[in-house]
């Protein structure tokens, strides 16, 4: 039943790009050929009066994306902290949509508020303010506490959200299920699996009580990260559809003159916004993964405050070992080193041949290290990788997808802050030191310490097993071949638990 709805709304997305003028300004931003211009103006033309209007006094693209529904407005979110991708001007524009798109009411979300802490809202607050932030899923209003006069930011959810977002949701994987169909060579690129890794991501965003579990954790993770905030969540005035929170006062990240005029260095704020990020995905393996400037604040002591926790991210301790050792490499400029771990984590099919891999790493790497500071990007390395790894059959890693896509919206913050900033410079001494932490006797013991604490949780369990193994024994039929079978599973049980409790005392050095 789906079908037809999707394709309605696949059909009416197009119709609104062309009627908003969006198709056109798309089509201009990445110089598309004649040929797809002519092609995409003359498929979607006929049926541009079912597009929506949106706001006429918005620029083209901003007035089609905030039209067309969260999901959308989260795509526009991205590319507008990449002036480097869509030109300066088109990425000033998309802004609009980090925190200022049109608000409900007020009334709407003290009714809200209302309903989700079960008592009056001027029982609590002494003040509640119109929307001073409105986004794609939510909005925020400044308030006062009537127990204590602390000002906090109280964010709501927008009325009806989940139902419209999944709406686009669906629309979305339409469009992955027809393109795996008419091109079986994208299937590589799990478009069904990028949509339902995107899914599970924004969820996470329409019930902020996850959200402030994630602040809580995020807060616990970085209390000792110096030059770097995060407002303090009140868990008993936080629910599913509201969360309260310390307010957080600062010059928005995205604000050049404020920023300038507060006294502030942008490009010290430029290096830190990417050494924070680098340090919390690779030490802590948990990251702000919606670090756009609309989600950044600036405080008068030059601290950065990140705010909004709907979106994180979360990779294993494997991964980061993998993503850093991948990172150093092009750094250090061995590509050999990086073919080889693409091959050891299996990201590669193992039947390629890694030299002929590490070759065309080089052949992605070196002209982006002969470039100067202000384009040598992380961006273009990710774009130019992707074209090499389809070349030899790598499939889309999505436990990466949302840590690559934060790679490059932070990059775009640093650059919009400073234009000149050597990415791979700024980002030497923080995956040096992870390199340095994680590979060596002091990381293997670690290991062996956390293989032991796993060990002692069967503790319990030990005797009844080893008691098992020897009755299996005794009991077994007298077969010659097969007796010493359990002697070795025995022994390298017992060496196995000797082992552990010795590495558990190394460890305690370390």
């Amino acid at each position: 039943m789906r079908g037809p709805h999707n394709i309605w709304r696949l059909i009416r997305t197009g119709a609104t790009l062309e009627r908003t003028g969006a198709m056109k300004a798309i089509l201009d931003a990445f110089e598309a050929p004649p040929l797809v211009r002519i092609a995409l103006r003359t498929l979607v033309w006929p049926f541009q009066w079912l597009g929506l209007k949106g706001d006429p006094d918005m620029p083209p693209i901003t007035r089609a994306l905030s039209v067309l529904g969260p999901a959308y407005i989260k795509f526009g979110q991205i590319l507008s902290t990449r002036p480097d991708v869509v030109g300066g001007e088109l990425a000033v524009q998309l802004r609009v949509l980090q925190d200022k798109l049109p608000a409900f009411s007020t009334e709407v979300a003290k009714q809200s508020v209302r309903d989700e802490l079960e008592m009056p809202v001027r029982e609590v607050f002494s003040e509640f303010s119109d929307a001073v932030a409105a986004a794609s899923i939510a909005q925020v209003h400044r308030a006062r506490l009537v127990s204590t006069g602390e000002e906090v930011a109280i964010k709501v959810l927008r009325p009806g959200i989940e139902k419209a977002f999944r709406m686009d949701i669906d629309a979305f994987y339409f469009a992955a299920s027809m393109i795996e169909f008419l091109a079986p060579a994208s299937r590589r690129l799990r478009p069904s699996d990028v949509i339902e890794h995107f899914e599970g991501v924004v969820l996470g965003e329409l019930d902020l009580r996850l959200e402030a579990a994630s602040a809580s954790e995020f807060a616990a993770n970085t209390s000792n990260d110096a030059g770097f905030q995060l407002p303090v969540i009140d868990w008993q005035l936080s629910g599913r559809r509201v969360m309260t929170m310390s307010w957080a006062e600062g010059a928005a990240l995205g604000d050049n003159a404020a920023l300038d005029a507060a006294g502030h260095d942008r490009v010290v704020l430029g290096e830190r916004v990417l050494q924070l990020f680098l340090s919390h995905a690779l030490r802590d393996g948990f990251f702000h993964a919606d670090m756009h400037q609309g989600n950044l604040k600036v405080a008068a002591n030059g601290d950065i405050i990140a705010y909004d926790f709907g979106i994180m991210g979360h990779i294993d301790e494997y991964t980061r070992r993998v993503y850093a050792e991948i990172l150093f490499g092009f750094i250090q400029r061995d590509y050999q080193r990086v073919a080889e771990v693409h091959f050891e984590a299996g990201y590669v099919p193992a039947d390629r041949d890694v030299d002929e891999f590490a070759r065309a790493l080089r052949a992605v790497g070196e002209p982006i290290f002969g470039m100067d500071a202000a384009n040598m990007s992380m961006g273009r390395l990710f774009s130019y990788l992707f074209e090499v790894t389809e070349r030899f059959g790598m499939e889309t890693r999505t436990e990466l997808i949302l840590l690559q896509r934060t790679m490059v919206v932070v990059e775009g913050v640093a650059r919009s802050l400073s234009p000149d900033i050597n990415i791979w410079e700024v980002a030497r001494p923080v995956v040096e030191d992870y390199i340095k932490g994680s590979i060596g006797p002091k990381a293997l013991a670690r290991d062996l310490a956390k293989t032991a604490r796993v060990l002692a949780r069967f503790g319990p369990r030990l005797p009844a097993m080893v008691e098992t193994l020897l009755v299996n024994q005794s009991t077994a039929s007298p077969k010659p071949a097969a007796q010493p079978r359990n002697g070795p599973v025995l022994w390298g049980l017992v060496g196995g638990i000797v082992g552990a409790v010795f590495m558990m005392l190394i460890a305690e050095f370390f």
